[in-house]
């Protein structure tokens, strides 16, 4: 028998009629042969609704138990779709991470997988198991504490047991139909693509959209597990994630996304010399900031200005790292200067490595729009730019039509 793995996000399951229209997906493939591995997530909402609490409780609170109580969300989904499929003549149990086991890291709430024992999995789809439904999120740390793999870690979750299990395909099921060349609520004509590579995929999710957690993303490109992305409440052929070998005609630009949560921060007057620049990103490292766009100008009496971009929400910890390293003596400048008011806009595609002109088409598309761009970083398939905040429609409209990405794609 073939095994395939599904997984179902938390809107996916966030009502009971919801969960019935997920399990008769799931009786389909039971009936076309196919022995399931179902991943699934907690009910819409529970998950913040947990985190709450234990922020009500305190906010410096013991990671370990947070992750105790933020996991239990995923065992509730879990045991309600065994019942489910059970009432319907289905041999379906549910697992939680400790009982397969799936042993991860003890960094709690942002765990990392490193091995998936599947011999108790085996053994139950031996003696005549149909589906395991298994909740999503969750493992074991080797001190035997329950650990979570961090916000959208079912898809996580998902993809390494299907790498585990050699699975044929492994389906995530969200709200979507699947990639599109961007988000449809900005622009209208944005088209569902057929394919896309692991390497673009990658990229979009690290830039921001949030089909897919970047995680996932990248353990799927490792072990050569061909993702498919679909509408949970509809009947479509979805987006499938895979090799670019496997895709025939190669787009030049594939998607556009983009974050609004995006900032900009510029060291003003630092010392132009050797070490410097080593100094400042190590402090910003000890503070765990993100850090992505960096750019460095020369300006007068050697010194320089040196500008990056972080989350917005990581600006505060970003200015006391700095402050820090000012007051130890590791460097001096002479004012920082922050800018919550931008957004990053990204292209993305595989044919953009044989194809010149991408970046003058894009920086010319701003141009005519009359939108200034205060900060570029590129890589071998995407250019991404930050600019004002107020832009981001019409930029992100402006190259979508530029690029003629509005057109149906293969």
């Amino acid at each position: 028998m073939s095994r395939l793995v599904m997984k179902f996000g938390g809107t996916s399951v966030a009502s009971l009629s919801k969960m019935r229209s997920v399990t008769s997906k799931i009786q389909k493939e039971v009936e076309n042969g196919n022995q399931v591995i179902l991943v699934v997530s907690a009910m819409a909402g529970t998950t913040d609704e947990l985190i709450g609490k234990v922020t009500q409780i305190s906010p410096l609170y013991d990671a370990r138990e947070y992750d105790v109580i933020v996991s239990s969300g995923e065992n509730v989904s879990a045991g309600l779709i065994a019942l489910l499929l059970q009432s319907m003549g289905i041999n379906a149990r549910s697992w939680q991470g400790w009982q397969i086991p799936m042993k991860t890291t003890d960094d709690h709430s942002n765990a990392r997988i490193k091995e998936i024992n599947i011999k108790n999995l085996q053994e139950k789809f031996f003696l005549g198991m149909q589906v395991a439904v298994i909740a999503g999120f969750q493992g074991i740390s080797d001190n035997g504490r329950i650990t979570t793999l961090g916000r959208g870690g079912s898809d996580t979750t998902a993809v390494a047991l299907a790498a585990a299990f050699g699975a044929h395909r492994c389906d995530i099921y969200t709200d979507v139909d699947g990639v599109f060349t961007t988000d449809p609520k900005i622009t209208p004509n944005a088209q569902k693509l057929e394919r896309i590579s692991y390497e673009e995929m990658l990229e979009l999710a690290s830039l921001g959209a949030k089909v897919l957690q970047t995680r996932s993303v990248e353990l799927a490109m490792n072990y050569k597990v061909k993702l498919r992305v679909l509408n949970s409440f509809t009947n479509g052929s979805g987006t499938l994630v895979c090799d670019e070998e496997d895709i025939m005609e190669k787009s030049i630009v594939s998607g556009i996304t983009f974050s609004r949560d995006e900032a900009k921060v510029t060291i003003v007057g630092i010392r132009d010399k050797p070490g410097m620049a080593g100094s400042v990103f190590h402090y910003l490292s000890q503070a765990n900031i993100n850090v992505d766009m960096i750019i460095q100008n020369i300006s007068e009496d050697g010194l320089a200005d040196v500008t990056f971009s972080c989350p917005t929400s990581q600006v505060n910890a970003a200015r006391k790292s700095l402050e820090k390293g000012k007051a130890d003596k590791a460097f001096n400048y002479a004012k920082l200067v922050e800018d919550k008011q931008v957004a990053k806009i990204s292209i993305v595609g595989i044919g953009m490595r044989s194809h010149s002109g991408v970046a003058q088409t894009m920086f010319k598309t701003l141009g005519e729009e009359n939108i200034n761009i205060k900060v570029i970083s590129t890589s071998e398939i995407k250019i991404s730019v930050l600019v004002d905040g107020k832009y981001l429609e019409l930029a992100v409209q402006a190259l979508h039509e530029a690029f003629e990405l509005g057109r149906a794609l293969a």
